[in-house]
């Protein structure tokens, strides 16, 4: 895959970001002419929704490009890096890119936009609990995916005596040695000890007789007929023994808090001697999808395009660690969505369109009548701008008897996370607030930053972040071309997103690389169900 744009395809993005920074700041102060929609068309096959829509105009003069590409040595390997700079450079500005900023900054009566890390930083707050909730013990084949609540120490000595590690004979002193005619099999009781001189035929895993000198493996020794056993190479003492405690002692730390529960910590934690682990609870999310204009089957028609999010959000959602328990298509309707949000139980509902201030745009109004409090109203990032999180008030319908799950939850906070219709933006929402909240409710410590240099320029909005799709090749983090808010082709390949920051980046220049659930080291597990299921709509219903 090529990472580049051709010239007049990098002219006309950069036209369109300075277009749709200029349409915004216009909608600001200008309200809308009767009859006007909020959303604009996304291409066949994609998800659209009210509100996620770019502005048109005259074009002005794109931005410039941003400063010179740093010099230095070449880059090196794009994990493990540390966080990306503060400051991003300062890129050439025109008189345009400062009408504009005067614009922006002037619009009075509007609310600014959260800087895009400042919106994930709010999220990650929002998810975390207010007190520590009691460790659950948890059976373990219903922990795996979930987060450990306390520290995993070992409950026995690993190994728990001194054990054989391979098959072959026990022997004590030096050979040749008098074989026993009873040989040790895994699992019996303590063997009597040796005698000097005496070997005896012994089982990978089975207990070692007191005594014993070193466990001589079967193909490195023979018996002859006088059932003498004779050495074929040298023997060292201990060898091939699995002394006890080998691996760690009854009380050692094997995981801390926050780590996620894998086959492998399954395994370990049986070993350890645990019947049961100590797992946060996992979060309970529902999707409404709202839009008249999308199709659950069938090719897009007659002005109606396919429903992309209600197939992407539950396996992504369960990726990082939720219980999905719904998906409900709600069209462009304010009376179902302000009953869905005031009869929903879940810990966090997660909607899609709406989230703009059009005629059909209907979730800012339900959130008014429920009296849930804005957190993050709108982010300054491309695509996806208006995506909001807010604190929901506390569920009146659905209560905690009979309901484990619920009453696990009573009294902790729950969230609406607001995507942008169009799928490439509400990637974005994902990412920027969904996705630090899950991991606060889930308790998983925040993902390490990781940075790597750019193969390509990439053209920046002139005061926004930019998430780009991007595959990694060698040391490089390559921009793909399928980039826009309704597109899912570059998002479909690629390996993270590149935080591009306002007024862009150069070639070479080292940028914050977001990981996806299924490329982060341990975050596919959580792509299985509270029963090991991988189905990722095992859970989900349709309604």
């Amino acid at each position: 895959m090529s990472g580049g744009h051709s010239a007049d395809a990098e002219l006309d993005e950069a036209l369109a970001l300075v277009n749709e920074d200029r349409a915004a700041t216009r909608a600001a102060s200008t309200p809308p002419a009767p009859g006007s929609g909020s959303a604009t068309g996304a291409g066949p096959g994609s998800a659209s929704a009210s509100g996620s829509g770019a502005g048109t105009g005259p074009a002005p003069a794109p931005p410039a490009d941003a400063g010179p590409a740093p010099h230095g040595d070449e880059p090196t390997a794009p994990h493990p890096r540390p966080a990306p700079p503060a400051t991003p450079p300062t890129p050439a500005r025109n008189d345009q890119n400062t009408r504009n900023d005067q614009n922006t900054q002037n619009t009075q009566g509007t609310p600014r936009a959260t800087a895009w890390p400042e919106a994930r930083a709010v999220s990650r707050r929002a998810g975390a609990p207010v007190t520590a909730a009691a460790p659950v013990p948890t059976p373990l084949p219903e922990t795996l995916g979930r987060v450990l609540t306390s520290p995993l120490t070992a409950l026995t000595d690993l190994p728990s005596f001194d054990t054989s590690a391979m098959d072959g004979w026990a022997v004590a002193g030096p050979g040749p040695w008098t074989v026993l005619a009873d040989g040790i099999l895994a699992g019996q009781e303590r063997p009597g000890p040796l005698g000097d001189g005496e070997a005896v035929r012994i089982a990978t895993g089975a207990r070692i007789p007191q005594d014993t000198t070193a466990v001589i493996r079967s193909e490195h020794a023979r018996v002859d007929d006088k059932s003498k056993l004779h050495a074929q190479r040298e023997v060292v003492p201990g060898q091939d023994i699995r002394p006890r405690a080998q691996e760690c002692r009854a009380g050692d730390q094997l995981l801390p808090p926050g780590a996620l529960v894998t086959p492998a910590v399954l395994g370990l934690a049986a070993a350890a001697g645990y019947d049961a682990l100590p797992v946060a609870r996992r979060p309970r999310a529902e999707v409404l999808v709202l839009g008249d204009e999308l199709l659950t089957e069938g090719l897009p028609q007659e002005g109606r395009i396919r429903d992309a999010l209600g197939p992407m959000l539950p396996p992504w959602l369960r990726a990082l660690g939720v219980e999905v328990t719904a998906v409900r298509r709600l069209g462009d309707d304010a009376e179902a969505l302000h009953e869905a949000l005031a009869r929903s139980t879940a810990d966090v509902v997660v909607t899609t369109g709406g989230t703009a201030s059009g005629p059909v745009d209907h979730v800012h109004p339900a959130l008014r009548r429920l009296g849930a409090e804005l957190l993050v109203d709108g982010v300054a990032v491309r695509p996806g701008h208006p995506m909001l999180l807010a604190r929901l008030p506390e569920a009146a319908a659905g209560g905690t008897e009979g309901n484990p799950d619920r009453a696990a939850g009573k009294g902790r906070s729950r969230h609406l996370v607001g995507l942008p219709g169009n799928p490439l933006a509400a990637v974005s929402g994902l990412l920027t607030l969904a996705e630090p909240l899950l991991r606060g409710l889930v308790g998983r410590p925040a993902a390490e930053p990781c940075t790597a240099p750019l193969r390509d320029d990439v053209h920046g909005h002139p005061h926004d972040t930019r998430l780009v799709p991007v595959v990694l090749r060698a040391e490089y983090a390559v921009p793909l071309h399928y980039n826009g808010p309704a597109m899912l082709r570059g998002i479909a390949v690629a390996d993270g997103l590149a935080v591009v920051p306002p007024g862009g980046a150069r070639r070479r220049q080292e940028v914050e690389i977001l990981d996806l659930p299924w490329t982060e080291p341990g975050g596919s597990h959580g792509e299985l169900g509270p029963n090991g299921s991988a189905d990722p709509f095992s859970e989900v219903r349709f309604t």
